[in-house]
C-alpha cells in the first residue's frame, strides 16, 4: 500500500513539473543576416542585437540592429568599432548599452579573446570604457546587474583552442565599466562557460554550462549568492537536462531556461523551463513553438518573452514571442 502511495506521489510530482502554456507567435524573419552568439539587450523601449557568428572561417559581424515590435528591424550601424563580437557579453546598465569580452576571427589566423569594455547610448556611437578590464580576456561569461553594479561570472579564455585551465569561476564587479573589482577567485561552483545567470529576489543565480574543448562537459546545477562571493548550491541536477549555449531571462518573477545544446546526444534543445527558487523547475509546453536551437537571443519586452536568431540547423533570423496571461501563475 505504501509503495502504491509513493508511486502516485512520484507521478503527481512529475505531472506538476510540466505545464501547458500558450502558443508562441512568430513575428517573422528579421532583416539581419542569420546568425548565433550575438549580443542582445532591451534598451530605450527597443530590442537590440549586435555582432555574433556566421561561420568559423569568417570574421564576426560588427552590425547593430534594433526593433520596437520584433517585425521591423532597423540597421543602426554596419561597422561598429569593436571586433570581438562572437560570444561576447552584453547588458543594459546605467542608461547605456554595454558589450564586453568576446571572440574574434573564428579559427582563422589572428584569432583572440578580448577583455575590452564598450558602451553606447544609441548603438551608433560606441565608447571604449576599458581596453583591459582587469579580468582575463574571455568569452561566454555570464553578466548581470546586481546591487548597482555589473557582475562578470566565469567564462573561458579560449574557444576552439582551449585547455582545461581556460574555464573560470572567478567573479568581478564594476559600477562604471572602467574599474573592476575581483570579488572572488573561486566562487565554489565548477569553472564553466556557456552558462547563464539571473538576479531574482536579492540573489544572483548561476546555472548550467560547462566546457566545449578539449573535453566536452555540460551541467545542470544551480547556485545562488546574496553577495557574489559566498555561494550555495540550490540543486546539483535541475529538472532540465545538462546543456551549453542556452539562453535565460527573468520574466513574471521567475527565472527561465530556453533551448541550448547537448553533445551527448548531439542535439539542439527547444524546451522552456521556469523556476522561482532555482531548485524546483517546471517545463512550459506549447503546441506551437520555435525550432530547437542554441546561442539564440532572448528578450523580455512589452511583457512578453522573445526568442530571436540562433543556430537552429541552419542559422536562423526568426523572431518569436510568448505572452503569458496575467492569471497564469495565480494558482502557484
Amino acid at each position: 500500500m505504501r509503495s502504491a502511495v509513493l508511486v502516485l506521489y512520484a507521478l503527481s510530482a512529475i505531472a506538476a513539473a510540466e505545464r501547458e502554456g500558450p502558443d508562441w507567435v512568430k513575428a517573422g524573419e528579421a532583416a539581419w543576416r542569420q546568425r548565433d552568439s550575438q549580443g542582445e539587450v532591451v534598451f530605450g523601449g527597443r530590442m537590440w542585437i549586435f555582432g555574433g557568428w556566421f561561420n568559423s572561417y569568417e570574421a564576426p559581424p560588427r552590425d547593430v540592429w534594433s526593433s520596437a515590435d520584433g517585425k521591423k528591424w532597423d540597421l543602426v550601424s554596419g561597422s561598429a568599432p569593436w571586433l570581438h563580437s562572437d560570444l561576447s557579453m552584453s547588458i543594459a546598465f546605467g542608461g547605456r548599452m554595454w558589450m564586453m569580452g568576446g571572440w574574434y576571427n573564428g579559427r582563422l589566423p589572428g584569432h583572440s579573446a578580448s577583455a575590452a569594455v564598450w558602451s553606447s547610448v544609441d548603438g551608433k556611437e560606441w565608447r571604449q570604457e576599458a581596453a583591459n578590464a582587469g579580468w582575463s580576456p574571455r568569452i561566454a561569461s555570464a553578466l548581470v546587474e546586481f546591487k548597482g553594479r555589473m557582475w562578470i561570472l566565469g567564462g573561458t579564455e579560449n574557444y576552439y583552442f582551449g585547455d582545461h585551465k581556460s574555464a573560470k569561476n572567478d567573479v568581478w564587479s564594476s559600477a562604471d565599466g572602467r574599474t573592476w573589482k575581483l570579488e572572488t577567485t573561486n566562487a565554489g561552483w565548477f569553472p564553466r562557460a556557456y552558462h547563464q545567470a539571473a538576479v531574482l529576489n536579492g540573489r544572483i543565480y548561476v546555472f548550467g554550462g560547462g566546457n566545449y574543448v578539449p573535453d566536452y562537459e555540460a551541467r545542470n546545477d544551480v547556485w545562488s549568492s546574496a553577495d557574489g562571493v559566498h555561494w550555495t548550491e540550490e540543486t546539483s541536477s535541475a529538472g532540465w537536462s545538462s546543456r551549453l549555449w542556452f539562453s535565460s531571462a527573468v520574466y513574471r518573477d521567475r527565472m527561465w531556461v530556453l533551448g541550448g545544446y547537448s553533445k551527448i546526444p548531439d542535439t539542439n534543445r527547444g524546451d522552456v523551463w521556469y523556476s522561482r527558487n532555482g531548485r524546483e523547475w517546471t517545463q512550459l509546453k506549447s503546441k506551437v513553438t520555435w525550432k530547437e536551437r542554441h546561442e539564440h537571443s532572448v528578450f523580455v519586452h512589452q511583457d512578453r518573452l522573445w526568442v530571436a536568431g540562433g543556430h537552429a540547423k541552419p542559422l536562423s533570423n526568426e523572431v518569436w514571442s510568448l505572452e503569458l496571461p496575467r492569471e497564469f501563475f495565480a494558482r502557484e
